[in-house]
């Protein structure tokens, strides 16, 4: 069965949490205040199936994962055998469900609060491309397998990081904000450039899977990772330069960006571990100092 601490690490709970706020972000920058009413009922279900959805996606990875686990991660759930592969797949199921269902609630909602059910139409669609971009990253006997193609799987995770914004936005109606655009890039971007140094931290137990980290090797990977990191800075700042932010709030962001700068130390050490920790953080500051930055 598990103990609930295994079930949290086989689901990535605190990875889900970034997804769970990252909702409720996009719907900040969207109504540049709190939401409230059924603006906040729409937000905390979408949320939901935010969390709901990444638990699965994440559960799936180490049940598709599970002999290169054994290598990499014994000490995981499934690797250890301390939760069994039949129930790890009834949970996956389970959340998979969970996440349609509290989709469809937030609809229900959201089409009470209008004559035109169209405009919500963007939220659907937005799930329905993060269910694309899981079934095509992981499965690669039906479909384009993207997990064992290099970037373009690093690239497929990313995006679906990103669009966690966007579905916030475009539940409350306003999936071209300007600002949660902004941040759909700078997310996409963060976690592209982590998810390439992730890669390198797993080499050894990569072997025989095509990785981008394995097709160009551990320092052509970092150097990637690093070029990607200076991009993310200038997208941090371009919305600020454009006035999409108030200028004066770039302060907010301002420890994110320090904590981007340190990790260059790590990458050319090639500390991976500590690099892929500080990439996570400024990702976190980032947001705090975005949510700042939009309510005041």
């Amino acid at each position: 069965m598990g103990t609930v601490r295994d079930w949290l690490v086989l689901f990535r709970a605190g990875n889900c949490i970034t997804g769970f706020v990252g909702v409720f972000l996009g719907a900040i920058l969207t109504l540049e205040g709190l939401p409230t009413g059924n603006d906040l009922n729409i937000t905390t279900l979408l949320a939901l199936s935010v969390y709901s959805f990444m638990a699965s996606w994440n559960a799936l990875n180490d049940y598709l994962d599970l002999e290169i686990d054994k290598i990499n991660r014994p000490d995981r759930p499934l690797p250890s055998g301390r939760i069994s592969k039949s129930l790890a797949l009834t949970a996956i199921i389970l959340t998979c469900v969970i996440s349609f269902f509290s989709l469809f609630l937030a609809g229900q909602i959201a089409n009470e609060m209008t004559d035109n059910f169209e405009d919500w139409y963007p939220t659907i669609f937005i799930w329905l491309i993060a269910l694309t971009l899981l079934v095509n990253y992981e499965d690669d006997r039906i479909l384009l397998g993207l997990k064992n193609r290099g970037l373009p799987g690093n690239l497929a995770i990313s995006i679906s990081v990103g669009l966690v914004v966007l579905f916030g936005a475009a539940g409350l109606f306003d999936p071209l904000n300007e600002r949660a655009v902004s941040l759909f890039f700078i997310g996409t971007l963060y976690n592209l450039s982590r998810e390439i140094i992730k890669d390198v931290e797993d080499m050894d137990g990569d072997e025989g899977r095509n990785t981008y980290a394995m097709r160009a090797g551990a320092e052509n990977a970092r150097l990637t990772s690093w070029v990607i990191l200076l991009i993310t800075l200038v997208a941090l700042l371009t919305p600020f330069a454009l006035g999409i932010f108030d200028l004066i709030n770039i302060i907010f962001i301002a420890p994110g960006l320090f904590t981007l700068m340190s990790v260059k130390k790590h990458i050319y050490l090639a500390e991976d571990t500590a690099a892929s920790r500080l990439i996570k953080i400024s990702m976190t500051l980032t947001m705090i100092g975005l949510i700042l930055a939009a309510l005041m």
